[in-house]
This record gives structure tokens, C-alpha cells and sequence, in this order.
């Protein structure tokens, strides 16, 4: 076993917690943000070039997007929890054999999922608010997707395992790249060779399968902590069960995500029409590069919290905390001040239409009002899926969507029509922070008499 590779997982419990978050979190970040950064540039080439409609169509898969990553997360995020957990605890073969389920549960369901979607795609883009005028550009963009679909379970479930390895800038690397490939064959496929929505999701697989194959490379080095070995890829009860217990948090919380953005867009279409669906697009594009960010900060925490939580660690546990919070607040504050000062701006990359410019800058300060809380409410969720308090993860993930966001949807549009959808959001927002700081000042009072 390679001793700086060893050395390298060992120091997430002695290494100071500031410089680790800084080291972990800083290539997730930018990984993240990479990330969220091609899903812009695919809509900004095809609100360009295919038009102010087509916007609206990429908007209807958005439920698609959030249920596809809710199988992923179910196991990329599972899995790479498990395995920090085990790594903290020296138990390298578990750790392992995790890695090689993983490989195989993102197969299984990467590919059911694939073939059940493709079998009834149309029903399902009708009923996550597709009109006549939207299917036609939906359609395209998922039936490329889904198609491609156990390649993006892959590339994301070994994109988590690697962070877990100690790799990530690796990671990093890995987002960097299939972000600057996707973009050069959104060049190629939608400017020169004109495919229209077709080009922007073949670009996305082809480049999320180049950097697949770079991943698999790492892993296949034997000379590292986690490898690929055989006999670690058939299913074991205990494993799964480990994997999707941990899991089921941020699963649950994507699938909620894919109600409430089917509820909003049939919502929009009923109040405002298709243009308003378009404007929320463009609004969750802009918002999803601040949430991409602290999704990026608890990526770097996780590896970080598990080990010391394996390792009982808990004054290092509770520094990695608060040092995420703050960062986190930071930043969703950052995008705040974007929205409410530059959304004319921020609009206009997306589009020429007046009238979708219009909308979309009222969208885009509406949607992001409270995002200075979000950043808070958003890590102690991780927090608790990180010291295995699933339960608490749970609830913290469904509430803002199901306790209090599909109330407002339902009520608010009878009363205020499309301006009653968008203020559901921040209202959710805020409601959701004020109960997960109850939580987490209940959890910490009795955390800490249990230190004494």
C-alpha cells in the first residue's frame, strides 16, 4: 500500500480542521460550481441559438434531472459516506468491497431507470408540466440523456469515491475537464453542426464519459488505499443496506426536489405560461451556482466529519461544523447581493426575448431573497447524514419541500396568481431555517452534556 496515499487518509484526524476544509473543500467547490457551470452554458447556447421556447423546454426536464440524482445520491452519497466512516476506522478491505458494490448498484440503476423513463417519456413530460409548444425540445434533450444515463450515475458515483479516497483534487480535476469538453462540443454540435437540444445533451454524455475513464483509471491503481480488486462487485446485504441507509437522505431529498418542480411548472404554465417556466429556468440556473457551492463545502466536509466521527474525534467533529456554516453563509450571501443588484445582467446571458428577460429578473430576486440562510440550513442536513442521524437528515431534507413549500404552492397562486408560486420559495426558505436552528440548538444542548 502506497505509504503517502496511506498518510494521506490519516491526516483528515490530525491535520488542522481549517487547512482539511480548505484542502477538500476548495477542489469540491470548484468541481461543483464546474458542474452547475455547463448545465448555464447548455442553456445559454440553446436560448441563443434555438430560442426563448427551448428554454422552457430544457426547464420541463428539470424533475428529471432531480429524479435521476436521487437514485445517484442514493448511492454515490451513500457509499462515500460509508466508506470515510470505515477508512476513519482503519477497516481498509470494508472500505473496498463498498467501492465495488457501488460500482455495481450505479449499473442496476442507472440502467432501470433509463429504460423505464425511455419506455413512457412522453406521458411523463406531459404530466411535469410539458405543453404542445415545450415536448418537442424535452423530448430531444432526454431522450439523449436517458440514454447515456448509467454513464452520468457512474461518472457522479466515482466523482463521490474519490473524495472519500483523499483524492479531491482528482475530483476536481475530473468536473474541470468534462465541463471545458462540454463546452467545446457545444460548439461543435450546436453552433457549426446545428443538433439544436440534441448536440447540448450528446455533449454532456460524451464528455461525462471521457472523464468516466479517467476515474477508472485512479481506481485501478493497486498501489492506493481504495482500488478496484475482484470479487468486490456482488452484492452483499450488509453493504447495500449500509450504502442506502445512508443514502435514503439525500435520495428523498432530490425526489421532493421532483415533486415541487412538477407542482411549480403546472403551476407557472396554469398562472403564467410557458414564458414563466422558461423564467424559472433561468432563475434556477442562476441560484443552482450558490447551492452547487455548498453542496461543494459539505462534499468537503463529509470526508472530514465521518472520519473523526469514526474516530471519535469530537472536538474536530464540531470545528469542521462551524468553520462550514460560516463559509457557507458567506457565499449564499454573495449570491444574494448578485440577485437583488445584477439580474437584468444575469437574464440576458440567457436570452434576447424581452418579455423572458422581464420575467426572469423578478424571478431571480424573488428566488434567491433569503439565500443568506440557506447556506446554514443546508450543512447541518449534511451534518446529521455525516453522524449517521439519518432520521434527523431526513426530516430536515423534506421539510422545506413537503411540510411547508407544496402548502404555499397550492395556496398562495389562488390568492396572488404566478406572484404567489414565487414567493412560495423564499417563504419555504426561511421557515425551514428557523426549524432546523431549533433542531440543531436541541441536538448541541444535549450533545454537550453528553461531553461532560
Amino acid at each position: 500500500m502506497d505509504r503517502d496515499n496511506k498518510q494521506a487518509t490519516l491526516e483528515l484526524g490530525t491535520k488542522p480542521v481549517g487547512k482539511l476544509l480548505l484542502q477538500y473543500a476548495l477542489p469540491a467547490i470548484i468541481a461543483m460550481t464546474a458542474s452547475s457551470l455547463y448545465n448555464i452554458i447548455d442553456r445559454i447556447f440553446i436560448g441563443h441559438v434555438v430560442g426563448a421556447m427551448a428554454i422552457s423546454g430544457l426547464a420541463i426536464t428539470f424533475p428529471f434531472m432531480n429524479l435521476s440524482a436521487a437514485f445517484g445520491a442514493a448511492v454515490g452519497v451513500g457509499a462515500s459516506t460509508a466508506i470515510s466512516v470505515k477508512l476513519g476506522q482503519r477497516d481498509y478491505q470494508t472500505a473496498i468491497k463498498l467501492l465495488g458494490n457501488t460500482v455495481t448498484l450505479n449499473l442496476l440503476v442507472g440502467f432501470v431507470f433509463a429504460v423505464v423513463c425511455l419506455a413512457f417519456l412522453d406521458p411523463i413530460l406531459l404530466f411535469f408540466g410539458a405543453s404542445l409548444q415545450t415536448i418537442s425540445y424535452a423530448r430531444d434533450f432526454m431522450q439523449v440523456i436517458l440514454a447515456g444515463n448509467m454513464i452520468t450515475h457512474m461518472y457522479f458515483g466515482m466523482n463521490a469515491v474519490l473524495r472519500s479516497a483523499g483524492k479531491p483534487r482528482q475530483a476536481m480535476y475530473s468536473t474541470i475537464f468534462t465541463v471545458v469538453m462540454n463546452i467545446l462540443l457545444d460548439v461543435f454540435f450546436i453552433f457549426w453542426w446545428g443538433w439544436g437540444i440534441r448536440g447540448a445533451a450528446l455533449a454532456t454524455i460524451i464528455s461525462q464519459s471521457l472523464a468516466l475513464i479517467y476515474q477508472t483509471h485512479l481506481l485501478a491503481d493497486k498501489s492506493q488505499i481504495l482500488h478496484f480488486k475482484r470479487n468486490i462487485y456482488k452484492l452483499k446485504t450488509d453493504l447495500v443496506k449500509n450504502i442506502l441507509g445512508i443514502g435514503i437522505s439525500p435520495f428523498l431529498m432530490n425526489v421532493c426536489a421532483c415533486v415541487v418542480v412538477i407542482f411549480m411548472n403546472n403551476q407557472f404554465v396554469k398562472y403564467g405560461g410557458d414564458l414563466s417556466v422558461g423564467s424559472y429556468g433561468i432563475a434556477n440556473a442562476i441560484g443552482t451556482v450558490f447551492v452547487m457551492f455548498i453542496m461543494g463545502v459539505n462534499q468537503g466536509m463529509q470526508p472530514i466529519a465521518g472520519y473523526n466521527y469514526g474516530s471519535q474525534q469530537t472536538d474536530r467533529l464540531m470545528r469542521v461544523l462551524k468553520l462550514s456554516i460560516l463559509t457557507a453563509t458567506c457565499i449564499m450571501t454573495v449570491g444574494w447581493l448578485i440577485a437583488m443588484f445584477i439580474p437584468n445582467f444575469c437574464a440576458r446571458m440567457f436570452t434576447t426575448d424581452d418579455t423572458l428577460i422581464r420575467l426572469s429578473v423578478k424571478a431571480i430576486r424573488i428566488n434567491m431573497l433569503v439565500f443568506p440562510v440557506i447556506g446554514f440550513q443546508m450543512v447541518v442536513t449534511n451534518f446529521f447524514q455525516c453522524i449517521g442521524k439519518v432520521r434527523i437528515s431526513i426530516f430536515l431534507s423534506l421539510s422545506r419541500q413537503l411540510l411547508f413549500l407544496l402548502p404555499l404552492l397550492a395556496v398562495l397562486p389562488n390568492f396572488f396568481g404566478v406572484d404567489g408560486v414565487w414567493y412560495s420559495l423564499p417563504a419555504s426558505d426561511l421557515t425551514s431555517a428557523i426549524v432546523t436552528a431549533g433542531i440543531m440548538f436541541v441536538f448541541m444542548s444535549k450533545f454537550n452534556k453528553q461531553l461532560k
